[in-house]
């Protein structure tokens, strides 16, 4: 009785197996082109076939590895400060004031110690000088081409009113704030503020709050921040 149970059993392992065997083999066909066998070798060469079946026009290559840039850095004698935050301070920080109609406008470089510098001269004719230069002189200043290129320029003929950083080592200046220290003048003589300045001098005593101002109220605010330090 008991050898007849143990024959049962295996028979029933050897069924039970050979079924499995059947459906692993059904899979494989199914998977695999007819006749193969599975393994590196034919998993290679469905790859392969897979490839050949996509048009040539549609792979595109890796594009080619680009260095990221690498920013110049700005001339060590360039003088750079924070945008002064009020009139007051805005003037104080200014080492040239005037008024004036631009007269010429030139390439130039600085002469730096093993580093040349480009740069652009612009000469003024000066109306009303309040710091650092002179009422009816050609006054003529260098700013750095940078400046130029990103927009900070000048055109013959422009009439403007220019707070400007005092000259550094080689003489290079700027507009105190960028925006902030450059200021437009209609034909009657008026200087008028940006919405910037507006918002940047709105508590400011004799500038605050208004669009545009006379040459004797800007000059006057221009002595009342010296008075302050």
């Amino acid at each position: 009785m008991y050898g007849r149970n143990c024959v049962g059993l295996l028979a029933a392992a050897w069924l039970m197996s050979a079924l499995m065997m059947s459906a692993q083999s059904a899979v494989v066909g199914r998977n695999t082109p007819s006749g193969s066998l599975p393994g590196p070798a034919r998993a290679n060469e469905a790859i392969g076939a897979d490839t050949d079946s996509v048009p040539d026009s549609a792979i595109k290559p890796s594009p080619p590895f680009l260095p990221t840039p690498i920013p110049q850095p700005l001339p060590r004698h360039w003088p750079i400060t924070s945008v002064p935050s009020g009139f007051a301070q805005l003037a104080r920080s200014a080492g040239i004031i005037f008024s004036g109609t631009v007269i010429n406008v030139a390439r130039t470089s600085a002469n730096i110690p093993g580093q040349a510098v480009s740069g652009v001269m612009i000469t003024f004719h000066v109306e009303t000088a309040m710091r650092g230069a002179r009422t009816g002189e050609d006054l003529t200043i260098t700013q750095w081409i940078g400046l130029w290129s990103s927009g900070q320029r000048y055109r013959v003929g422009e009439r403007v009113l220019l707070l400007l950083y005092p000259r550094s080592r080689v003489g290079l200046t700027s507009c105190v704030g960028r925006a902030m220290g450059r200021f437009a003048i209609d034909p009657s003589g008026n200087i008028w503020f940006s919405p910037q300045q507006i918002l940047a001098f709105r508590t400011d005593p004799v500038l605050g709050g208004r669009s545009r101002v006379r040459l004797s109220d800007f000059a006057s605010a221009v002595r009342g921040a010296s008075e302050e330090e």
